[in-house]
């Protein structure tokens, strides 16, 4: 397999060999859309010890176990009178099915997670445990557990009492002569059966997700590498990436994670949900258009057919999305309540409150909203992509009529609204409530003289997977710029709706949007739009615990307070960011050779940024200055085309040599070039990293970087930027690795010596950090090298086609904490 066809981008790695060790460090890129960090090859017999106990306490709330039941039945027939199409009959009455699900329905899930192969009998009253189906089985935490191999673990007495201390912190001081509490909001029947999300502090290791994914072999020592490599039935690339979601909202299930960082993680998790959905399932979908299953039938055992992924990535979701609405709402809200940061429910609020709300919406919202009626004469309206709306059912009191209304809520709203009076309303600065529920409970000014049956919130997803014909295009720019508006109107591929809402109403969205499919449907039983979490404008104390502690990138102690050029012709200097600081290093960098009267060109290449992006900047005014400029400007980054389009139109403007990217590649190596005029001749300094040049993404994300003017590197460097920007085959590179091209034959070259070594009864081992680990011809090789005795160990933030179970094989899942790359 080619490079390109292995989706592997061009990518800068640099290789240093001393006796008896070999070594990469760099930026890899296994996998389309997939960045990895770092790889190394070493002789030796390092040991890693790693710990067993992995948190996970999951649960199903009754709630939301009834409204999945009602999901079940999007497709069949509600039994009672449905609201009108447009064009046919308006109907005079809605019925509001009531659910009929049993009470208790939902499923609970373990209380702690194991490396070890062990599981309860569920409803078992022992303590014996069973072999579990996948070797990352749950162990329910009746008694006091046994320490295992690698770890203790903790009894449930231990973990309840854990659970309690965090649960009964001090509350907020009120002042009752001033303020009165809010009004508990009554439980809906639904709720009657409460379900404790709770979570054991964690050891070592995380073995997420929970429970066994459906459709993969759960023992695959006994099978061949070939079938290894490419069974949809051993690896399958939704639910790898699924696995990795898992472990962000274990970040925010985990009760060592400060209060407020557990709601940016379920944020995260959903923000990455979202993306999910409008890139990968939305390719699915278009797979199951195109009939591509008619081709996978051919080998039935080997690939799954679009229906079978969406089957299996559907439950998986829908477990994942009761996982954070549980945690969300039976766990993290009351603890940030006790800390005196309360989402409150409409019903909760005082009269005044609701008062003060209801002239909000009169001067803030009600102009820029807009009621748009669904009947014959009225079309269903246009629905953007990840936007909330309101489906509204009215009855008119004059004839009785029922209709059916959407309102859109605009995305450029805050979304949540502070109930804080006044600047120095120090009692609700950090009370908030959502906007949505503001315009439900003020639709009668929407809808005069229309009488409310029912108003529910409901949310869409549009694909957002295109099909590029690259080598056709005759403009890059102007085929993205197409693409970009084509996609506003792509097919829908979700549907979150209210757990609450009529199921008439979600037939009726489920028919409007052309989703038809149940399992496109998803049910809702809290707070929408779970990415906006994060968006609370929170005001906190200094050194608030519910947060991490602040953290301050210091400068590199050689860049302190000295000339960029002249320290790094007395060597190389690496960088480790978030820990050495971006702007006092590489955004210096640049900003120093497009001062320095001395530097007469400047390369380099932008895959993401930020808006205000002060590398941009620095290159625009280089160019404005008569210094040579060149710039690849990635264009298919995906989600942020829209932003690199305007970056390379600013920087044309500014007078640099702009390319949009490579035909059937992305370029996803990150490095800068500088030519220098020195009194012994031009001097090449280059910057080469692992992460891109965005100040903001660059505090929080760990990333290498190196500043060199090593010739060698400088030359290969300059042979790069004329593949990139000009027509320029090279065959060889000093000493940079570059994919498509040598990087792959450079490690397997380093796999086979190391199963040359184990072959000869030489200590071998292999140790692999990356982001994604899919390259077919890679992990075949590193299924070779386990088999042949190399010891190797995996640690793999995202997608891993590798799979536990095969000798000398483990795979160490890195948590994604503060400064790991989440995006």
């Amino acid at each position: 397999m080619g490079g390109a066809a292995a989706g592997l981008g061009t990518t800068c790695v640099g290789r240093t060999l001393r006796p008896g060790e070999s070594s990469l460090l760099g930026h890899l890129e296994f996998g389309a859309g997939l960045h990895a960090k770092t790889i190394a090859c070493r002789i030796g017999s390092q040991q890693w010890r790693s710990h067993s106990v992995a948190p996970g306490i999951f649960s199903r709330t009754a709630k939301a176990a009834n409204a999945a039941a009602r999901m079940a039945s999007v497709s069949s027939s509600p039994g009672g009178e449905r609201l009108g199409r447009p064009g046919g009959q308006v109907l005079r009455s809605v019925k509001k099915k009531k659910n009929g699900g049993a009470k208790g329905g939902g499923r609970a899930h373990a209380d702690a997670l194991v490396q070890h192969p062990v599981e309860l009998d569920e409803g078992a009253n022992d303590e014996k445990p069973r072999v579990a189906e996948n070797g990352a089985a749950t162990a329910v935490l009746t008694g006091v557990l046994e320490e295992e191999e690698n770890g203790a673990l903790l009894s449930k007495e231990e973990l309840t009492n854990k659970a309690l201390e965090l649960k009964h912190s001090s509350k907020p001081k009120v002042d009752d002569a001033k303020h009165r509490p809010r009004k508990a909001r009554a439980p809906k029947k639904a709720d009657s059966v409460a379900v404790e999300v709770c979570q054991p502090p964690a050891v070592g290791n995380v073995v997420m997700p929970p429970q066994k994914q459906d459709g993969l072999e759960a023992d695959v020592a006994g099978i061949g590498i070939d079938t290894l490599v490419v069974a949809d039935s051993v690896y399958n690339k939704e639910l790898s990436w699924l696995a990795f979601n898992w472990r962000v909202v274990h970040m925010a299930l985990d009760v060592r994670t400060p209060l407020l960082e557990r709601l940016r993680f379920l944020a995260i998790s959903a923000r990455n949900l979202d993306e999910f959905f409008c890139k990968r399932i939305g390719a699915l979908k278009r797979q199951e258009a195109a009939g591509v299953e008619n081709l996978i039938n051919v080998q039935p055992l080997m690939a799954w057919t679009p229906q079978q992924q969406l089957k299996y990535v559907a439950r998986e979701v829908r477990l994942m999305v009761d996982t954070q609405i549980a945690c969300l709402t039976e766990d993290v809200l009351p603890a940030l309540k006790k800390k005196g940061l309360n989402l409150v429910d409409y019903d909760e609020l005082h009269l005044h409150e609701k008062d003060q709300l209801r002239l909000y919406f009169k001067s803030s919202l009600e102009p820029i909203l807009t009621p748009l009626a669904v009947d014959p004469g009225h079309p269903f309206p246009y629905i953007g992509n990840l936007t909330s709306s309101i489906a509204v059912v009215l009855k008119d009191p004059y004839d009785d009529a029922v209709q059916f209304a959407i309102v859109s809520v605009p995305s450029g709203l805050e979304r949540w609204k502070s109930l804080a009076l006044t600047k120095t309303d120090d009692y609700n600065r950090n009370t908030f409530v959502s906007v949505e529920a503001i315009i439900i409970n003020n639709l009668d000014l929407l809808f005069g003289g229309m009488e409310i049956k029912s108003a529910h919130v409901f949310r869409t997803t549009r694909n957002a997977d295109v099909a590029r014909n690259e080598e056709e295009a005759e403009d890059l720019l102007e085929m993205i710029t197409d693409e970009m508006r084509e996609l506003r109107f792509a097919p829908f591929v979700r549907l979150e709706v209210d757990c609450d809402m009529p199921l008439e109403v979600v037939q009726r969205l489920t028919m409007e949007l052309g989703l038809s499919d149940k399992d496109d449907v998803y049910s809702i039983c809290g707070p929408m739009a779970l990415g906006e979490l994060d968006s609370l404008p929170v005001k906190l104390e200094l050194n608030s615990p519910l947060i991490y502690t602040p953290w301050t990138a210091k400068t590199h102690p050689r860049l302190q307070g000295a000339d960029v050029f002249e320290v790094i012709k007395k060597g190389d200097i690496l960088l480790h960011h978030p820990y050495h600081s971006f702007v006092t290093s590489t955004q210096h960098f640049v900003e120093a050779a497009a001062n320095d009267p001395k530097v007469v060109a400047i390369k380099a290449t932008l895959y993401r940024t930020n808006n205000d992006s002060p590398v941009i900047s620095a290159l625009a005014k280089a160019a404005e200055s008569g210094k040579q400029v060149a710039v690849l400007v990635e264009l298919k980054a995906r989600f942020d085309e829209v932003r690199n389009m305007g970056f390379a139109q600013k920087l044309e403007d500014a007078g640099c040599n702009v390319a949009y990217g490579l035909v059937g590649l992305k370029t996803h190596c990150k490095c800068i070039m500088v030519v220098r005029q020195e009194d012994d001749g031009l001097r090449t300094y280059v910057h080469l990293g692992t992460g891109n040049y965005n100040p903001r993404t660059a505090s929080v994300y760990t990333d290498f970087g190196l500043l060199s003017c090593d010739p060698d590197l400088g030359m290969d460097v300059a042979d790069l930027f004329k593949y990139l920007t000009g027509y320029h085959r090279q065959v060889a590179y000093r000493k940079l690795l570059v994919a498509p091209g040598t990087m792959r034959n450079e490690f397997i070259w380093l796999i086979e010596r190391e199963i040359s070594n184990a072959q000869a009864g030489k200590p071998a081992s292999i140790i692999v950090k990356c982001n994604g680990l899919d390259d077919q011809v890679m992990v075949a090789k590193l299924y070779e090298a386990s088999k042949a005795g190399v010891k190797i160990d995996c640690i793999v933030r995202g997608m891993c086609r590798i799979r536990t179970g095969i000798p000398n094989v483990r795979y160490l899942t890195p948590s994604p904490i503060i400064n790991s790359v989440i995006r």
